[in-house]
């Protein structure tokens, strides 16, 4: 099937992650149709194909979009995802995530469309027992936000022996990093990620970085991460997608480096990025983060031939960077 005759529908498309992995469409020849509230994304950050500006509650404009444009994929991306907002706010994270999951999986059955890609998390996992953690490992979220992925896993599954429907759902570990070519990025008026917290510490737009939690049981006390470059990830996603094209099976996968950095780390290598000393102050813990998360992901390298190409923290930070700075001179938060 050449991928110029491929339709897919990306929800959440206008978003970090997602407008990545349009990019990544557009850029290997699929016919690409965004599907996003702009709650969170940004029309200016989808490259390639259409936006339709719905959401995926409402039934009628959702299924009249898979009427029109026919989709023979789809990749689902929105979702809310700040950890704590969840435990604060269970229910608006099961109705967005899980709920609303369940709408657009209903639509797929309806309109006929086999092959689904997943964005899940490492949050399923809760604290593993093991690290790395592999993906055959007990699923324990310990906050709403992975519970609410889990539930969707769980649905997939289960649609899956019952209806022609396949699909591969990629649990991320910590997706850092911005476009190599300076294009799109994270842009977030109250942004939550650490690297993108650090960069905007340096630039003098937040006063000081809090570490949330000094006296975890890792070497230096603080959380330790799996950063995976947003276009590594990006690749995963047209990897999977060219598998259930070619008829495999459903299946999961971790989508990480295998190698952990602690907060401590990764504030030490933005201050050298940056060149820039600012402020580091520690604050307590928050709800619902593990101590450590780091992926084992052998399956996905051998399964699908993934080869990470942006495995350095440095490197992830720098583009991070990059984008930062063209975030200050485009005033792109101005429309945020």
């Amino acid at each position: 099937m050449k991928r110029s005759s491929v339709t897919v529908l990306v929800t959440g498309g206008a978003g970090y992650i997602g407008s990545s992995v349009v990019k990544a469409l557009g850029e290997a020849g699929y016919q690409v149709v965004t599907y996003d509230n702009l709650s969170t994304g940004h029309e200016w950050a989808v490259l390639y194909g259409e936006l339709v500006v719905a959401d995926i509650g409402d039934k009628d404009r959702l299924h009249a979009v898979f009427e029109r444009y026919r989709p023979q994929a789809v990749m689902h991306f929105a979702a809310h995802i700040v950890v704590p907002e969840s435990v604060r706010n269970p229910l608006k994270y099961y109705r967005n995530n899980t709920v609303n999951a369940v709408n657009l999986v209903e639509a797929c059955l309806r309109f006929g469309v086999k092959n689904f890609v997943f964005s899940s998390s490492a949050a399923v996992y809760g604290i593993p027992q093991e690290i790395p953690v592999r993906e055959e490992a007990p699923l324990a979220p310990i906050n709403p936000y992975g519970q609410s992925k889990a539930m969707v896993e769980r649905i997939l599954t289960d649609c899956a022996k019952a209806h022609p429907f396949r699909y591969v759902s990629l649990r991320y570990f910590n997706v850092a990093g911005a476009d190599t070519q300076a294009k799109i990025g994270q842009v977030s008026p109250e942004p939550t990620h650490l690297i993108v917290r650090a960069l905007k510490t340096a630039m003098g737009q937040i006063d000081r970085l809090e570490i949330y939690g000094t006296d975890y049981p890792t070497p230096d006390g603080t959380c330790i991460r799996d950063y995976i470059h947003v276009e590594d990830l990006s690749r995963a996603h047209l990897l999977a997608l060219e598998y259930l094209l070619s008829g495999g099976e459903s299946v999961i996968f971790n989508c990480g480096y295998g190698q952990g950095y602690s907060v401590r780390e990764v504030v030490e290598k933005a201050k050298e990025v940056t060149g820039v000393d600012f402020p580091v102050v520690e604050a307590g813990r928050r709800p619902g983060d593990p101590p450590v998360l780091v992926a084992e992901s052998s399956k996905i390298r051998r399964m699908l031939g993934w080869k990470p190409r942006y495995h350095d923290l440095g490197f992830i930070i720098e583009t991070a960077w990059e984008w930062e700075k063209q975030v200050v001179a485009r005033r792109l938060w101005c429309i945020s």
